[in-house]
C-alpha cells in the first residue's frame, strides 16, 4: 500500500520579531483652571486654581488661611466646617469653583489670640479643646447654633454638634463650653 502524501506546508517568509513597543510617556493634559473670586473673612481674594480643588485646600493654600482642618477628606469629622453664606459647610466636600462669588467665614474671623470671641474663650475655659484639630469646625458650628437659637439647651447642643468627631475631649468640656458661651452672650454669669 501506498501511503497518501502529506500536503505541502505552505512556505513562510521568514520575518523579524519586533519587540514589544514600550509605552510611550503620554503627555499629560494641564488640568482645568478656572479664576475663583470669593470673599473670606471681609477680604476678596481672586485665584486661579484647579476645578478639581476643594475649597478647603484653597482656603488653606492658595489664601494661606489654616485654621481650616482637614481631617477625614470625606465630610464625617466636621474639622472643615466654615460658613458659606451663614451655614456650616464641610470645606472638604466642595469644590472652590463652586464658591464663586460666595461669602465665607473661616475661624480666624471669629477673634485674635488678644481678644478671643465669648465661645472661644469658653472653649478656654472649659478644657473644650486638647489637641485642637477638631475645634475650628465646633467653633463654627457652635457659631451658628448659637446665633440660631441663642438659648440653647444641652440635648440641643448635643445634637447640633453630633456631626463632629473629637478624639480627645469625651465632647462634655465642647458642651459646657457651648452653653456658658450662650450665657455670656446673653449678658449672663460666667459658668
Amino acid at each position: 500500500m501506498k501511503r497518501a502524501k502529506k500536503p505541502a506546508k505552505p512556505k513562510i517568509k521568514a520575518t523579524r520579531r519586533r519587540a514589544p513597543r514600550k509605552a510611550r510617556p503620554r503627555a499629560m493634559k494641564p488640568m482645568g483652571q478656572a479664576q475663583v473670586r470669593l470673599r473670606v473673612n471681609g477680604v476678596e481674594y481672586v485665584r486661579t486654581a484647579e476645578v478639581r480643588k476643594t475649597l478647603a485646600d484653597f482656603i488653606r493654600e492658595d489664601i494661606g488661611l489654616t485654621g481650616t482642618h482637614l481631617g477625614c477628606e470625606h465630610g464625617v469629622c466636621g474639622a472643615c466646617t466654615i460658613l458659606l453664606g451663614d451655614q456650616p459647610v464641610r470645606s472638604c466636600l466642595m469644590f472652590a469653583v463652586q464658591a464663586e462669588g460666595a461669602e465665607i467665614t473661616t475661624v480666624e474671623a471669629l477673634g485674635t489670640p488678644e481678644a478671643l470671641n465669648p465661645l472661644q474663650q469658653a472653649f478656654m475655659d472649659h478644657h473644650a479643646l486638647q489637641c485642637g484639630f477638631c475645634t475650628p469646625g465646633f467653633l463654627m458650628s457652635a457659631t451658628v447654633l448659637l446665633r440660631e437659637n441663642p438659648r440653647p439647651t444641652e440635648a440641643q447642643v448635643r445634637e447640633y454638634l453630633s456631626g463632629h468627631l473629637c478624639r480627645c475631649t469625651g465632647y462634655q468640656g465642647i458642651v459646657a463650653a457651648a452653653l456658658d458661651a450662650a450665657k455670656r452672650m446673653q449678658g449672663g454669669k460666667r459658668g
